[in-house]
């Protein structure tokens, strides 16, 4: 991308399937996009922290979309709680229905980060024939909390449901100093913690979707850093064995932390996205 280059950047209010306000992010290249890339934060993010990765996919023809889902960023509801998983999964499905209507006809790849790679693939299933790709980045499927402690989450969010008990660290995120500061200072996830009932939807969506990979069949793209504290790689490493498409491709960073686009080397893991979309749509 050259320095003079415009980026149309456009965030609006759209309605999920409940009527919950949800916060949309866009940003579009000034020539005609090729394909949309629509990205799901997962938790201690919000669609907003994409605008660099946005720049670098404008770069490239690729409009993007990102999603505050609910009681996160700057979206409705309350802060980190989620009744249902299936409410996420209603965010993302509104924020794509806009992408298609500003973007008709342009394919469309889902880019999910942890738990938004969760509910990217719980939409994906749903709506395969209508996509051309997902890439799940520190999909968070193996989480490394002990068995026995989810399951007492799981027990605590039938009775203390609202309880923030969870927090993730965010020096876990990134070995970049200054991204780990300006997570601590973010007024949009300083200082977040874990509802018991998000916790517990987390790890109950986690259980179903295990039965579930083998009828993923659209084209994958699995990305994870092998220094990962907040997911484990060997999740990612299970969903690439389960996976029943043909074409899915899996890519660990040695090293690198949880948030591989926020993380110190970056752009490569950005230019590995953007070419893997490269590949799978017509020629210029």
């Amino acid at each position: 991308m050259t320095d003079t280059m415009e980026l149309t950047n456009t965030d609006r209010i759209i309605r999920s399937s409940d009527r919950t306000r949800i916060f949309m992010h866009s940003w579009h290249p000034t020539l005609n996009a090729r394909a949309v890339v629509v990205i799901v934060p997962g938790f201690n993010a919000h669609g907003g922290l994409y605008q660099w990765v946005a720049e670098q996919f404008n770069a490239g023809g690729l409009a993007v979309y990102a999603v505050d889902l609910r009681g996160r960023g700057k979206s409705d509801g309350e802060r980190f709680y989620v009744a249902s998983f299936a409410d996420y999964v209603s965010d993302l499905a509104a924020v794509v229905e806009q992408a298609r209507l500003h973007d008709p006809a342009l394919p469309v790849f889902l880019l999910g980060h942890s738990a938004g790679g969760v509910v990217a693939c719980f939409y994906a299933l749903e709506h395969q024939h209508e996509l051309s790709g997902l890439i799940c980045e520190s999909f968070a499927f193996e989480l490394p909390a002990p068995d026995f402690a989810l399951a007492a989450l799981r027990g605590l969010s039938h009775i203390v449901p609202h309880a923030h008990l969870v927090r993730l660290k965010t020096e876990d995120f990134s070995r970049d100093p200054l991204v780990v500061e300006a997570m601590n200072n973010d007024p949009l996830i300083a200082g977040e913690a874990e509802p018991t009932q998000t916790i517990a939807e987390m790890a109950r969506a986690g259980g179903r979707l295990k039965g579930l990979f083998g009828q993923i069949t659209l084209p994958v793209l699995i990305l994870h850093g092998t220094a990962d504290k907040v997911a484990k790689p060997s999740g990612s490493q299970h969903f690439f064995d389960a996976a029943g498409s043909s074409d899915k491709s899996l890519q660990m960073y040695e090293g690198r932390f949880h948030d591989l686009l926020n993380d110190t080397g970056r752009e490569l893991v950005v230019s590995d996205i953007s070419q893997w979309i490269d590949r799978r749509l017509p020629s210029r």
